[in-house]
Parts: C-alpha cells; sequence; structure tokens
C-alpha cells in the first residue's frame, strides 16, 4: 500500500465488517485488521452471539449482528469480509454486493464455476471491488519467484508438482458434509496450490484430466485424501497430491516448478538454473521478517485489499478465477466418474 493516497483520495478509514468468527477470523482476519492503517473492524456478525461479544471486546468493535441483512441494513461499512461456510459463500457475497459493499472473500470463492460467474457479474453491475482471500499468492517467497517466472528464468515451464499434507485435526461439522462443504482435501488443500500453479504459470489449455480421492465414509462424505494430473497442451503437467489425514511428523507443503533452463520450489524459495552446464544455486536471500508465512500472507493480502477498496491501487476483476473453478468442477467430476476426462 502507498505510504500517502494520491491526490483526492480520502484519508477516512475504510469501515469494514468481518462475517463469520470461525478459527480464519480469529486467527488472521481480527489480529492483522486490527493492527493496519486505513481501515477500522466496526461490526462483526456470527449465529453465535457469545462468540461475537467476546471477539467485539476482544478487538474493540462497536457493533455485533447475528443476521447480515440486518448488518448490512442498520451497519455504516465500506466493505465486507465473508469467512462463513462454504455453501454461504455465494449468498453472503451477493447480499454484500447488492448493498453496495466492497467483498473479499475466503477461499472457495463460490462451490463452482457458475457460482463465480453469477459473482463477478454482481461484482459488475455494483461497480465494487470483489476479491478472492488467495493468499498463497501475497507469500514474499510466491512474490518473488512470480518475478522470476515473468523473466523466463526457468525457461520453458515443462511441470508442477505440488502437494500438501496435514495430520487429521478436528474440524466443524459443516466441513464433513459434502453439500455444505463442496469438497474435502482437494477443496481445502489442493484449491490453493491449484490457483497458484495457474497464476504462475499462465498454463495453456487443458487437454486432460485424471484424479482419484479417498472418502472414508461414503460418496455424501468430503475427501481425505486426492490425487490430481492434469495435462494441457504442448506437454506440460501439474500433479497435486494432498492428504488431511496425514501420519507423520507434522504438516508438509511443497510446491516446485520445472523447467527447461531451471527449477524452483517454494518454502523457502530455492532457485536452481543451469549455467554453463552446471546446475547452480541462485536462490536470493532477503530480510527476515518476524512473522509466519501465514500471517505474512494475510498481511500483504489484505493490505491490497483495502488499498483497492480505498482506490489508491488499480482494480482488477479476478475473472481468472472462472477458469480455476471450470478446472475444479472438472477434477471433481473425474473422481466421482472413476475415470479420466478430456475436456
Amino acid at each position: 500500500m502507498p505510504a500517502t493516497p494520491p491526490a483526492g483520495i480520502s484519508r477516512t478509514p475504510l469501515r469494514v465488517a468481518v462475517l463469520g468468527l470461525g478459527a480464519i477470523a480469529q486467527t488472521a482476519h481480527l489480529p492483522v485488521l486490527a493492527r493496519m492503517r486505513g481501515v477500522q473492524v466496526v461490526a462483526l456478525c456470527d449465529n453465535d452471539a457469545a462468540k461475537a461479544r467476546a471477539l467485539a471486546s476482544r478487538f474493540g468493535v462497536r457493533e455485533i449482528f447475528n443476521d447480515i441483512e440486518e448488518m448490512l441494513d442498520s451497519a455504516d461499512i465500506d466493505a465486507v469480509i465473508v469467512a462463513t461456510p462454504n455453501h454461504l459463500h455465494e449468498i453472503h457475497v451477493l447480499s454484500a454486493l447488492k448493498a453496495k459493499k466492497h467483498v473479499l472473500c475466503e477461499r472457495p470463492l463460490g462451490l463452482n464455476a457458475k457460482a463465480v460467474e453469477r459473482i463477478l457479474a454482481a461484482a459488475e453491475k455494483a461497480k465494487k471491488v470483489v476479491m478472492v482471500a488467495n493468499n498463497h499468492r501475497f507469500r514474499f517467497d510466491a512474490q518473488a519467484l512470480d518475478g522470476f517466472m515473468r523473466a523466463g528464468e526457468l525457461g520453458k515451464v515443462r511441470a508442477v508438482r505440488a502437494g500438501a499434507y496435514r495430520p487429521r485435526a478436528r474440524q466443524a461439522a459443516w466441513r464433513t458434509r459434502r453439500a455444505e462443504a463442496g469438497g474435502g482435501a482437494f477443496l481445502e488443500l489442493g484449491l490453493p496450490l491449484l490457483d497458484l500453479a495457474g497464476w504462475l504459470t499462465d498454463f495453456p489449455r487443458v487437454v486432460r484430466v485424471s484424479a482419484s480421492v479417498e472418502r472414508a465414509r461414503g460418496a455424501n462424505a468430503v475427501e481425505e485424501a486426492a490425487l490430481v494430473t492434469i495435462e494441457c497442451e504442448g506437454g506440460f503437467t501439474v500433479t497435486i497430491d494432498v492428504n488431511a489425514n496425514y501420519v507423520g511428523e507434522g504438516e508438509r507443503l511443497w510446491f516446485e516448478i520445472i523447467g527447461t533452463k531451471g527449477s524452483a520450489r517454494l518454502a523457502p524459495l530455492r532457485l536452481i538454473k543451469e549455467i554453463h552446464g552446471a546446475a547452480e544455486d541462485v536462490s536470493p536471500t532477503g530480510a527476515a521478517t518476524k512473522d509466519t508465512m501465514f500471517i505474512q500472507s494475510y498481511k500483504s493480502e489484505l493490505a491490497h485489499f483495502i488499498a483497492v477498496a480505498r482506490e489508491e491501487l488499480p482494480y482488477e476483476p479476478p475473472r481468472d478465477q472462472v477458469r480455476v473453478y471450470k478446472l475444479l468442477d472438472l477434477i471433481y467430476k473425474a473422481a466421482d466418474d472413476a475415470k479420466e476426462i478430456r475436456p
């Protein structure tokens, strides 16, 4: 965000409401926003009134609500952060846009590509900002890698290999029901990696999709693990391996891009290039941050959203999400039908 607003831009803080007060709101949105300039959290909304009161007291928020429509009608707000259960995202985003509020929505933006298209159309009609919380894009290492990719440092990109393993953890009941969650391990762990792959590589037209999933509790339950392979024109492939029931030493996350002149991986950023016929480590070094990668990414993401909503940065509608979610639809269809799909 710029140090000072451009001429003609108001210095009045952006008034934000947080809708849905689960883990992500408590660990990321509220703590980060409470310390951020140019923004003020003025309302909280959740169906758990006791939790809302406790968080309002902790973060100095004036108003609390248990109904989004009442909040949109009553509270003096400019923007809404949507962090409700997945199946409510589209409904709540559309309500906020109809009320002429800017919106930052946690993943997934909708449960399918059609929902994303409806949201984009509503944002255009309302002339308001809508943004999806793809926080991996805002990690310092991902931002640095994006610069290398745009400069063609790795040559022609041939493949992305990514994955995330997470030990089983207690979770809200709605997350285990496919109709409400939309998906399980792949939606939660794989979608951000799929989005990151698309953002970094601009991968070409998809020609083949295959997916296998593990659903321990039947077809109506969400998947606990998934292995997805995507083949694009020219032989470029993306493989994503996720597991939300991992028995191991702890969480694992990997993301590697393989090119004709080198390779790169994240967490932390490592860049290997072929120089005079030999593989050389040319990884950049930078100043350390006291924040975890998770908190750093949310600080950058929220600062970007606030700056765009305040017209301090240009707005780019997230039209690329239509393609991402169409691919997500194909992945789940391939898994449900237990066969390869050729779009």
